[in-house]
């Protein structure tokens, strides 16, 4: 149906695809694999009309065709879901779906047609959504789906999904594929790029894998395993995870909070430790963000107390809590992480750039901006290693890894993450996650808010499950259950959990 042959594409020199061949069969769930920066997106850029191929050509039916924008793309047929959501966020669900192609009525637009149309491809496609929301209201899951059924919209028959299932729960993600199975059934191809190997594995048809701007193999699942593929898409052996071991676990508790309230927060009762990971679990939507944001300065409380090292706080906000110590690794790494327009030593020094050492007294020190900017680009594996380049040119896994970088370089003594390995390969999954617990063996409190289950029960000295943005259970190492868990996720159960840890005394205001 379609054929990509011989693809190179270059920017500012530097390559990005290198002579890359690749056929989109009628009825197939063809997965695109390999590490970050390794071409995956942009290739499929160049199907969908956002990039022009410096060499090479696209074909539809054995015809050359050039896709010169989106529109054209869709127009044959291809409709592709970004991992950066591409939605406005002022407009609500429907018209973002029904955007450019509006349904109208005397010159305008119909929005009780529109809305029933939309409706009725949700419900097709099995999608809970409220049409009727403004998409900036939604979680990041929910503007996932929004993405999904836009496409879905519009009828095409290859269906691009870039990291679909990287904001969404097991259960979501079962009903996605289930959906895309279906429509694979029905002739759509759909082309699948994700770093979940077993999600591959259990979902394609077939597999192509790329290394550094170059297609090195095609398979099968039944052909290959996960070992495998993960030693084609880094063309080394990728080391096995080391076992979990203990945090310090003897501190006192660094945060404690006692029935805060806050506006998506009901009484939330908790403490994090210094020297552990606490996992917080739940299902997207249920007062993760808003929990991570109270503990960063991002959001008000209105009841309860928030007791940050010995002190019982009155205000907080951004500044002053990285003034203390609270390093932040946000789920939308676009809107709360980066400055897409700043280079990427601009960006490294965000939040400390009036301060050692990339300040010298009330100027910046650019010569040690760069050379810090160089060896945490080097040893982050942060590709192109480029401190001048603009940030919003890195992709998206390189993005995450250049956040997780400046955020650990400041040496934090309370980390909150938010889906940290959001869109990273294998390779870069298990760098985080070691990252992660050297942080916690130095003594650093983390805050582990994460979609993935196996993630939070991997890494967590304890879990603490949300639910409707309350409490819903309280797990140590030893009583870590999937099933029990899962049920304080979906509100059907709970497990006892005790009172959060005393706080030292003495009061203070850290604000000032």
């Amino acid at each position: 149906m379609i054929e990509l042959r011989h693809i190179t594409k270059r920017f500012g020199g530097v390559p990005a695809l290198e002579d890359v061949s690749l056929e989109v069969r009628p009825g197939e769930r063809l997965a695109l694999i390999g590490e970050n920066g390794a071409g995956k997106s942009s290739l499929m850029n160049v199907l969908y009309g956002l990039y022009q191929p410096d060499a090479g050509e696209v074909c539809f039916d054995g015809q050359a065709v050039k896709v010169k924008t989106p529109a054209e793309a869709l127009a044959r047929g291809v409709g592709m879901v970004h991992q950066h959501f591409t939605l406005v966020p002022t407009l609500t669900v429907t018209e973002n779906v029904v955007l450019g192609r509006e349904p109208t009525s005397w010159g305008r637009l119909d929005r009780a047609r529109a809305e029933k149309e939309v409706a009725a491809t949700c419900t097709r496609f099995g999608f809970q959504l409220d049409v009727s929301a403004v998409v900036q209201e939604l979680s990041v899951g929910s503007q996932q789906k929004v993405e999904i059924v836009k496409a879905l919209h519009r009828g095409v028959k290859t269906l691009i999904l870039d990291e679909p299932t990287a904001v969404l729960t097991p259960q979501e993600a079962d009903e996605l594929f289930a959906v895309t199975r279906h429509l694979s059934d029905e002739g759509l191809a759909v082309v699948l790029i994700s770093h979940k190997l077993r999600e591959v594995l259990s979902f394609s048809t077939r597999i192509a894998v790329m290394r550094r701007g170059k297609k090195v193999a095609e398979t099968t699942p039944a052909e290959t395993s996960p070992e495998q593929l993960a030693g084609l898409m880094v063309g080394t052996e990728v080391p096995s995870p080391r076992e979990r071991g203990e945090g310090q676990g003897e501190g006192p508790p660094l945060a404690t909070l006692e029935k805060l309230t806050a506006k998506g927060l009901h009484e939330i009762s908790l403490s994090i430790r210094e020297g552990e990971i606490l996992g917080i679990a739940g299902v997207d939507g249920n007062g993760q963000r808003e929990l991570a944001e109270v503990l960063t300065g991002l959001r008000e409380w209105s009841g309860g107390t928030f007791t940050y090292s010995g002190n019982t706080l009155r205000s907080w906000n951004p500044r002053t809590a990285r003034e203390q110590g609270v390093a932040h690794i946000p789920e939308d790494r676009l809107r709360r992480a980066i400055i897409s327009d700043l280079s990427v030593e601009e960006n490294v020094s965000l939040g400390r750039q009036t301060r050692a050492p990339f300040a010298k007294g009330p100027l910046i020190d650019f010569d040690k901006r760069r050379a810090c900017t160089t060896a945490l680009l080097e040893a982050n594996d942060v590709r192109p290693r480029d401190p001048k380049i603009r940030a919003g040119g890195l992709s998206g896994g390189n993005q995450q890894k250049l956040v997780v970088g400046r955020e650990l370089d400041a040496a934090p003594k309370l980390l909150v993450v938010v889906q940290p390995t959001r869109g990273l390969d294998i390779a870069a999954v298990a760098a985080v996650r070691e990252q992660l617990r050297d942080q916690r063996t130095r003594g650093c409190a983390v805050l582990l808010v994460s979609l993935d289950l196996d993630e939070v029960m991997e890494l967590s000295d304890r879990i603490v499950v949300l639910c409707g943005g309350r409490v819903s259970g309280e797990f140590g190492r030893a009583e870590f259950d999937e099933r029990l868990i899962g049920r304080c996720m979906l509100g059907v159960g709970s497990a006892p959990h005790p009172d959060p840890l005393p706080a030292s005394q003495g009061e203070g205001d850290l604000s000032a």
